[in-house]
């Protein structure tokens, strides 16, 4: 086994930039942009790093050390609308840095403790299908992590 997603949430979200132009203090032209954000979320575990042993003797399986969870956030972002004028040009530097913000914003926006929280309930409902066969053979399981109370082992 290698990684295992345990969980994957989609987001998404508009924004609405306006640049105005001013001349001698008052507002000549405003411009705007308006970007389509999409968000992945994932967790996941590297189960290669997961350390179990197994006592066939004693018919036990030992879990030593269990992987800590993966997160990764992945923003895209699409102009939806680009309001334009021909007095006050929007730059493309200026149309980079709206999606840099509309991205930065959309990984903030992700709750990552509660992705952990919620990764960690599904990696333990698919840790315990996993040990089902151990469990069919009267193996005993035995976590000496203190993360997997949650199997009931």
């Amino acid at each position: 086994m290698n990684k295992m997603v345990v969980l994957e949430q989609d987001f998404s979200a508009m924004q609405k930039t306006k640049f105005g132009y001013e001349f001698l203090g008052k507002e000549m032209t405003s411009n705007s942009v308006i970007t389509y954000t999409k968000t992945n979320a994932q967790v996941s575990y590297d189960l290669n790093k997961m350390k179990i042993e197994v006592d066939s003797i004693n018919k036990k399986l030992i879990i030593r050390e269990l992987p800590n969870a993966d997160i990764r956030i992945t923003p895209s972002v699409e102009i939806q609308s680009l309001d334009d004028s021909f007095i006050n040009r929007i730059s493309e530097k200026d149309i980079k840095n709206v999606q840099q913000k509309a991205k930065q914003t959309a990984v903030k926006s992700v709750d990552q403790n509660k992705l952990r929280s919620e990764g960690h309930k599904q990696l333990m409902e698919n840790l315990n299908s996993i040990f089902v066969l151990a469990k069919a053979l009267n193996y005993k399981i035995e976590d000496q992590t203190g993360k997997i109370g949650v199997l009931g082992l």
